[in-house]
């Protein structure tokens, strides 16, 4: 499929689970009364809930810019800031995020940052982001079975199933970055089986780059063993961000007025939606988020102000930062490997 092609394919397919997600949640709903709940908000909590979704997108960049600093490359924290947008905002409309981070080396390549190293941030980048929710979800799973029970018994099927994946993917990147000559070894023996399959023809120059590709992850490999310290910082920067995207749910909790639930189970079931959708195939988890959140959160947000809850809340978190950093992307392209004031 060519890249013109592409594009105009993810685009209609990002628009048609938008058109079914605006469906599946207002079939039946009284979209004037949920904008009235909304409007009567409390301002003052919602500044905090979009400050929360700043630090998530300013949190990963610092890590990009820690990272570059440890392997000798000088970028400014405004340039990883936009590298940021530009992952986020490619992640969140294609299937399974599988366009962010190709996106974000194609723009640090035009800063003429080498692609291995590009590779190698982003590869850890990756790897501690994944953990965190994998954490999260065994966490839940295994020592809190009482929120579970009380909170979680409509979305267990999805639920486990969406940290079964995420344990995968870690054990996966773990595998790349650990043992990458055992990863070489298997992905080599896999090409082999599919071309003796006849599922795919055999090509020396596809052998060739899949052997080359495979290479680059030595470079992780030693990297996370030489650099531990900043492994733990990375993962403890990467725990902050992820939680304050998190807590957005619970200041919109907060601006309409509510009590009575507790800060960690509002702000833990959030964490629950995001293990739950993360690897799903889905464009930013579109329609399984917001239906996930009118199931779990149904005990804790009063009649009437569920939907609103949602809405404002996967509003500020995802939608807002979507808008965000379509912006702040578009200025990255245009300014990106031009101005020697960005680079």
């Amino acid at each position: 499929m060519t890249s013109k092609k592409k594009k105009i394919a993810n685009t209609a397919f990002l628009l048609l689970v938008f058109a079914l997600t605006l469906y599946s949640v207002f079939k039946g709903e009284d979209f004037r009364a949920v904008m009235r709940a909304i409007l009567k908000v409390n301002p003052w909590y919602i500044l905090p809930g979009g400050l929360g979704v700043i630090i998530f997108i300013w949190g990963e960049s610092i890590i990009i810019w820690y990272m570059f600093r440890t392997l000798k490359i000088h970028e400014k924290r405004w340039t990883c800031f936009l590298y940021s947008c530009v992952g986020f905002f490619f992640s969140a409309i294609t299937p399974s995020a599988s366009g962010g981070q190709p996106m974000q080396i194609y723009y640090m390549r035009k800063n003429k940052i080498p692609i291995p190293v590009s590779t190698l941030v982003l590869m850890i980048v990756t790897i501690t982001y994944k953990s965190v929710l994998v954490v999260i979800g065994l966490f839940v799973a295994f020592f809190q079975r009482g929120f579970v029970h009380r909170y979680l018994e409509g979305i267990l099927p999805v639920f486990y199933l969406g940290v079964a994946l995420n344990v995968g993917c870690c054990i996966a990147m773990s595998v790349l970055a650990f043992h990458p000559a055992l990863a070489k070894w298997i992905m080599m023996k896999c090409l082999k089986l599919l071309e003796r399959l006849r599922i795919l023809k055999y090509k020396p120059e596809r052998t060739r780059r899949l052997s080359a590709s495979m290479d680059q992850y030595n470079a992780t490999a030693v990297y996370l063993r030489t650099h531990g310290k900043v492994i733990i910082n990375v993962l403890a920067i990467t725990f902050l961000q992820r939680f304050a995207l998190f807590f957005v749910t619970w200041f919109v909790y907060k601006a309409f007025g509510l009590h009575g639930a507790h800060m960690y189970d509002v702000v833990m079931l959030q964490a629950v939606v995001s293990v739950s959708v993360d690897m799903l195939p889905l464009p930013g988890g579109m329609g399984i988020s917001e239906n996930l959140f009118l199931i779990i959160f149904r005990g804790v947000f009063t009649a009437g102000l569920l939907l609103p809850g949602m809405v404002l809340s996967r509003g500020i978190a995802y939608y807002i930062q979507l808008l965000l950093c379509a912006g702040l992307t578009l200025f990255a392209h245009l300014r990106i490997g031009r101005d020697p004031a960005v680079e």
